[in-house]
């Protein structure tokens, strides 16, 4: 029996309906396992927890058993709306307004998730027959923390024996027309939170304290006053953006005996994230006068490792896919934050085509049917370049 076509339009408004603020799937699992078990996949359900961490659903669905294994991933976990009344629309009503689908979620990334199922149902019913296998790779937990969301999965995958070959993230990629952009790998991303004492006084005697906000002063200047790189040919240079200074004093007659800062690296692939701590350290204990007791604390968390698949035949691929339909060849880059590509590079080669990435995270996100359509009729391209071998 030939697969039913599913609409991309309606499945992506059931999604948006389920309100999946990360964790929480909110029926939307449920909502997109029946879309693909009607389609012939056989789904696993995964949920994952680890101490103190929330409990993240997922699900892994495949259709065939041999390979190569074709994997789109994505997630149904959404950031929350913010205040609700800020919103023309209801967030989760995914109305259509002018030919624009509303909804937080619509681009980032229940669209593009609704745009593959209905690609993937099209091949189908027209007869289309994968080489290998198709499958699917969701999680409920991108937004949030990634601990039991897709690194956890691919971990269950190497259990079970599973293998992916290619993976295509359906992240919102689109600058300023869709599929203008192929993402061929990320920056990665590391958060510093930089202490640094001294000795309280008073203001008026400054020789009998030692104040760590002209210490901090300076050790952010040696941070700024220095680019860490030029880029290269995929990447942007590695940037360090300072984002907090903290000290707490009210009073206007004390020097404080503490002051914080916090700031943001995002590195390319000139570095890994030990060098880009040693590169830190190295300007902060330059620029620290530690003749009067002064010292700094230096906490780093770690988001993600910078990682390139460099141009080959996947990303040629997709970018065929591409072109088929827009008529005009993606630009293959690196640009903006994380993604779940971070963890599955490290299991195949990885590339990453969304939508226009404009409202992502915004009051009233949305997307046109259009392009909605269009992103759909890329993706039954890509499947049937695959399939052709």
């Amino acid at each position: 029996m030939a697969a039913t076509k599913i609409d991309t339009l309606e499945l992506a408004q059931a999604l948006i309906r389920c309100p999946s603020v990360t964790p929480a799937e909110a029926g939307s699992l449920d909502v997109l396992g029946e879309a693909l078990e009607g389609l012939g996949f056989t789904c696993h359900r995964l949920p994952f927890a680890e101490e103190d961490s929330a409990e993240v659903d997922n699900l892994y669905a495949r259709l065939g058993d041999s390979g190569p294994n074709l994997c789109f991933a994505g997630h149904n976990d959404v950031v929350p709306v913010g205040n609700p009344d800020d919103w023309s629309v209801d967030p989760f009503a995914a109305e259509v307004r002018d030919g624009r689908l509303y909804g937080r979620g619509a681009v980032d990334m229940k669209g593009s998730i609704a745009a593959f199922v209905a690609a993937v149902s099209g091949f189908l019913a027209e007869g289309g027959k994968p080489r290998g296998s198709l499958s699917l790779l969701i999680t409920c937990d991108e937004e949030g923390e990634a601990i039991n969301g897709t690194r956890k999965v691919l971990r269950w995958l190497g259990e079970q024996g599973e293998a992916l070959d290619s993976c295509l993230v359906g992240e919102p990629t689109s600058n300023e027309a869709l599929a203008d952009m192929v993402k061929i790998g990320r920056r990665g991303s590391l958060n510093a939170r930089l202490s640094v004492s001294g000795t309280q006084g008073h203001t008026a005697y400054p020789h009998l304290a030692d104040n760590p906000l002209h210490h901090l002063t300076r050790m952010l200047d040696a941070l700024i006053g220095e680019a860490l790189d030029g880029g290269n040919a995929h990447f942007p240079p590695s940037s360090l953006q300072i984002t907090s200074v903290d000290v707490g004093n009210a009073a206007t007659n004390v020097i404080p005996a503490t002051a914080e800062a916090r700031f943001n690296v995002r590195f390319n692939n000139l570095y890994d994230s030990a060098a880009v701590e040693r590169w830190i350290r190295e300007r902060l204990d330059r620029a620290l006068d530690a003749s009067r007791g002064a010292a700094y604390d230096l906490k780093i968390r770690v988001s993600g490792e910078s990682f390139l698949c460099p141009p080959g035949p996947w990303s040629a691929l997709v970018s065929a896919a591409v072109e088929e339909i827009t008529g005009k060849p993606p630009e293959l880059g690196t640009s903006g934050g994380t993604s779940d590509a971070r963890f599955i590079k490290d299991h195949c080669t990885v590339a990453e085509l969304g939508l226009l990435n404009a409202t992502a995270h915004k009051v009233d996100e949305n997307v046109s049917v259009e392009d909605l359509t269009a992103l759909t009729a890329i993706y039954r391209s890509l499947l049937e370049r695959h399939a052709a071998g």
